[in-house]
């Protein structure tokens, strides 16, 4: 099973990564934004509250989004793997990712970060907000919030991947389909390393 995180500050292009790489590979995407906004959407409890905290540019909290993904996997047991966008932010998450993960026998593949200066964020962010009517994408001070957030917490999950070796960075910025090739490359070489241990498992075993 192939199961990536693609990793990148708001506005680093993980979304439009995404759909390409669910092409190509047959993935399911879990992007925390998505099972918000469905909650929202269906106007839950846990809508109206991760309404108000996504508003304000804030985070919600760990074991409402770990039960949502956890959710997720086991309606897709049979899926080829996971694309992980927007989870995890933090090491505690990435920490219970692994948990989640092994719980259901398999585990993060590689994690992919995006990484983009913080003015080209806000410019691509605040020309997404002309057309995704979220508020988080129409104010620079939110966005810029939002960013801040992600240097001081979400970047160091990077290490936490890195010292399992399954941290790669790559500029997001250029053309869509270079960056694409180059994660394609990554995924592969995992992919080649994850079926390599199948079969020497299960040559281990028949011995």
């Amino acid at each position: 099973m192939l199961n990536l995180v693609l990793f990148g500050p708001p506005g680093a292009g993980k979304g439009t990564q995404s759909q390409k790489l669910i092409a190509r590979y047959n993935l399911v995407h879990l992007s925390t934004g998505d099972l918000l906004r469905a909650q929202i959407s269906r106007g839950t409890e846990l809508g109206l509250k991760a309404k108000k905290l996504m508003d304000e540019g804030l985070l919600v909290p760990d074991e409402v989004v770990i039960g949502m993904i956890g959710s997720a996997l086991q309606e897709n047991q049979q899926a080829a793997g996971f694309i992980f966008d927007g989870f995890p932010r933090t090491v505690p998450q990435a920490e219970s990712l692994d948990r989640l993960l092994a719980a259901h026998q398999t585990k993060v593949s590689c994690m992919v970060a995006l990484e983009v200066k913080e003015d080209e964020l806000v410019k691509r962010l605040l020309e997404r907000g002309k057309t995704s009517g979220r508020p988080d994408d129409q104010d620079e001070a939110k966005i810029s919030k939002r960013v801040t957030v992600y240097n001081t917490e979400t970047a160091q999950v990077a290490g936490y991947y890195a010292t399992q070796n399954k941290f790669h960075a790559l500029n997001g910025i250029g053309a869509i389909e270079d960056i694409f090739g180059q994660i394609c490359s990554i995924l592969d070489q995992h992919q080649v390393g994850t079926s390599e241990n199948s079969t020497q498992a299960t040559k281990e075993v028949k011995a």
